[in-house]
């Protein structure tokens, strides 16, 4: 990763690349039980993305209050994707669409601060979506999915190259990552031991019932979970060895309700983002099918959603009326929903990836 001037005040320099970032971690996680709750996603503009950061402040009535805005150095321009915004221990990371970039990000106190970018492999363009696995970063773009080790934002493993330029986004398990193409693909690609892409993709037969515009997806453990959202079977549960169950969503079917973008909940629940329906539409599964539950109302369009790293949140960015915000929930012991807090407007559109850090 190429290093970068930190914010004044919190980080003094972001040193060579791994040991620098190493070292952030290691504070961040020292301090992480005097941490406030932040909600990071990003302006995705074309001319110059930015980080916004809000806090969820919970004493007594919670608010979610703009905290931070945290130019990236690169460009936005992202659509249709999700996932372009990832935060875990004290370290994240959001795609410049734009640029061919993506910003290394370390958290320090309550502040968010830039503190490098890895470039894309020569030829590889567009990246919209990222994922972060145990020691590395994986990002996919409009021609290609790779893998970095994490931190140091060193290429490692293949790159692999796509025909199909409409990836939605990469998420990864245990022994494989996926990655969902709108076109109606979902591709399964092998993970080495040591935590990287292997080699080529694999695309993985989907039902007729479950295949119209693959958008979101998470992991629980090894199994995948995606939304092929204008489908009747708007949600589907996959296994390594690429066997789909298909689940029934909610009715009526799209236009009215589509299921778009996924985040795993705690147990056996799935939370997802249903845009025409202005709802989170949750479902619950086992390794070889499932359910859906209900619908909670949204106040406007969701675009992406994630749960907090002790499932007690879930934030969800939304557009209304042309402006895009941010509405925190908390998650009670059985995965029900409240709205507890949304933001005022921050002067963006429409924010693309969301992410929590505690």
């Amino acid at each position: 990763m190429t290093a970068a001037k930190s914010a004044p005040g919190r980080i003094a320099r972001a040193g060579a690349a791994l040991l620098a970032l190493t070292l952030v971690s290691a504070l961040a996680a020292a301090n992480e039980r005097d941490q406030s709750l932040l909600v990071l996603t990003s302006s995705n503009a074309q001319g110059r993305n930015e980080l916004v950061v809000f806090k969820l402040d919970t004493a007594g009535t919670p608010v979610l209050s703009l905290n931070q805005i945290v130019p990236t150095d690169g460009a936005g321009g992202a659509s249709g994707n999700a996932g372009i915004v990832q935060f875990q221990a004290g370290l994240g990371a959001v795609a410049n669409f734009g640029s061919n970039s993506v910003t290394g990000l370390a958290r320090q106190g309550d502040y968010i601060d830039v503190i490098g970018h890895v470039n894309l492999a020569p030829g590889c363009v567009q990246p919209d979506s990222v994922a972060l696995g145990a020691n590395h970063l994986f990002v996919v773009g409009s021609n290609c999915a790779q893998s970095f080790q994490w931190p140091s934002g060193r290429a490692d493993g293949a790159v692999v190259h796509l025909a199909d330029a409409s990836a939605a986004q990469i998420a990864v398990g245990q022994t494989w990552a996926a990655v969902t193409l709108k076109s109606g693909s979902v591709l399964q690609l092998p993970l080495t031991g040591s935590g990287s892409l292997g080699g080529a993709a694999t695309p993985i037969t989907l039902p007729a019932t479950a295949d119209d515009t693959p958008l979101g997806e998470a992991f629980w453990n090894d199994t995948l979970g995606f939304t092929p959202a204008h489908s009747a079977d708007s949600f589907a549960i996959v296994n390594r060895n690429r066997t789909v169950s298909p689940v029934t969503g909610p009715t009526p079917p799209y236009p009215s309700n589509a299921p778009c973008w996924v985040a795993k909940g705690g147990g056996n629940v799935w939370y997802t983002g249903n845009s025409p329906g202005q709802a989170i539409s949750v479902f619950f599964s086992d390794g070889a099918g499932g359910a859906f539950y209900k619908s909670v109302p949204v106040p406007g369009v969701p675009t992406d959603l994630t749960v907090s790293p002790d499932g007690r949140w879930l934030a969800v960015i939304y557009t209304a009326g042309g402006t895009g915000y941010v509405a925190a929930f908390s998650i009670d012991a059985y995965g029900g929903l409240t709205l507890v807090a949304t933001s005022e407007p921050a002067g963006v559109a429409a924010f693309s990836g969301v992410a929590i850090s505690q």
